[in-house]
């Protein structure tokens, strides 16, 4: 019996395929009301640790948990996790409508969730046409659409913008997010940083096996310093002058320009100015993910732990406390860590009217994504 929390817990997982380590003793955790990002280089071991996660790999060593238990103990799996690892198994002379009610049968829910369920993924126009005919992108939306049909409470999901256009991405993005608002867990690996970057909360990054960062996005963009750019006529001149106020960290970069680190753009132009060198171009340079991403998991293949790797499971955790749908009773970020971004909220996508009752589909998250 399942705790209901809508947590995922792994702990010092480690997967070997004889004498390759894909995994080892990698430790996470994913967080109801959050996007949770699950970023690493390709051959870092994401897809195999997805794959042990929902029971479809067995671990050399560890555990993965979902509301408290493995994946093979959920009594209705479907109705617990919606996953999509490949947007693939799809018979191409058979229709999205058709494709979605063999699915239905196959988990035990009413004909009515897969309308509502193509509604929600934009495909309500599609339904009758065959999945042959479908576009990469149009695949992904129907293979979330069967994710969705057990209204899980948590949905994990393998590279879920591969195929989509720029609307289509968009349209994941508030997706995800929505999903996320109601109080649900999104855990999805990718390696489209600059798309993770606007949409998750807490990103967990992997190299080698390992884990090289758990924390929130804010976190992990405010441990990256910032550095101030100068262009000017007299580099040498301004370096001077801005070591005699104490500002040390100062690089002369290929093109000419200073890369100023420790000290704020005011306190440059300032010192600027008192010296008497003209500036032609002053701006601040901050890390984006994918900077940070690859400091993080440079030299994967080049043999050697990740820096930052954790070998223990993240602090703050364990068991969930109590029963129930829903963040468990106490629950709090781990130390350290900011709150999830997403608290549950009322909005349009609460309960239908009456227990059992689907509404007619209109897109977004299906109804009745309460507690159950």
């Amino acid at each position: 019996m399942h705790d209901g929390s809508g947590r995922i817990i792994v702990n010092q997982i480690s997967k070997r395929f004889g004498s390759v380590a894909a995994v080892n003793g990698l430790s996470f955790s994913v967080e109801p009301g959050v996007v949770t990002g699950f970023l690493g280089p390709n051959g870092s071991g994401k897809t195999t640790t997805l794959r042990m996660v929902l029971g479809l790999v067995r671990p050399t060593a560890g555990q993965a948990l979902i509301n408290g238990v493995p994946f093979g103990r959920l009594g209705e799996p479907a109705k617990v996790v919606g996953a999509v690892l490949e947007a693939q198994g799809f018979h191409p002379s058979r229709t999205a409508r058709n494709h979605l009610r063999v699915c239905a049968a196959a988990i035990g829910v009413p004909d009515q969730a897969v309308d509502h369920a193509l509604g929600s993924v934009g495909l309500a126009e599609a339904a009758a046409r065959k999945v042959g005919g479908f576009s990469l992108g149009m695949k992904q939306r129907l293979a979330l659409a069967a994710a969705l049909l057990g209204n899980p409470q948590i949905l994990v999901l393998d590279e879920p913008a591969n195929g989509l256009d720029p609307e289509g991405i968009a349209w994941l993005r508030t997706f995800l997010r929505g999903f996320a608002a109601q109080g649900r867990s999104v855990l999805i690996s990718s390696h489209l940083l600059a798309e993770v970057e606007q949409t998750v909360d807490h990103v967990i990054v992997i190299s080698r096996g390992y884990t090289a960062y758990q924390g929130s996005l804010d976190q992990l963009r405010a441990g990256q310093r910032a550095r101030v750019l100068v262009r000017c006529p007299d580099p040498a001149r301004l370096a001077e002058a801005l070591s005699k106020a104490d500002v040390l960290e100062i690089d002369t970069l290929p093109d000419g320009r200073l890369a100023v680190t420790g000290a704020p753009l005011q306190k440059v132009a300032e010192t600027a100015l008192e010296a008497g060198v003209p500036i032609y171009e002053l701006t601040e340079e901050r890390a984006d993910l994918e900077q940070v991403f690859l400091r993080l998991t440079s030299g994967q293949f080049a043999g050697g732990q990740p820096p930052f790797a954790q070998q223990g499971p993240p602090p703050g955790y364990g068991p969930p406390p109590g029963p129930g749908y829903g963040p468990p009773s106490g629950y709090g970020p781990p130390p350290g860590q900011y709150p999830p971004q997403h608290p549950p909220q009322p909005g349009p996508y609460g309960p239908p009217p009456g227990s059992g009752q689907y509404p007619p589909a209109q897109g977004g998250p299906p109804p009745n994504w309460g507690g159950r």
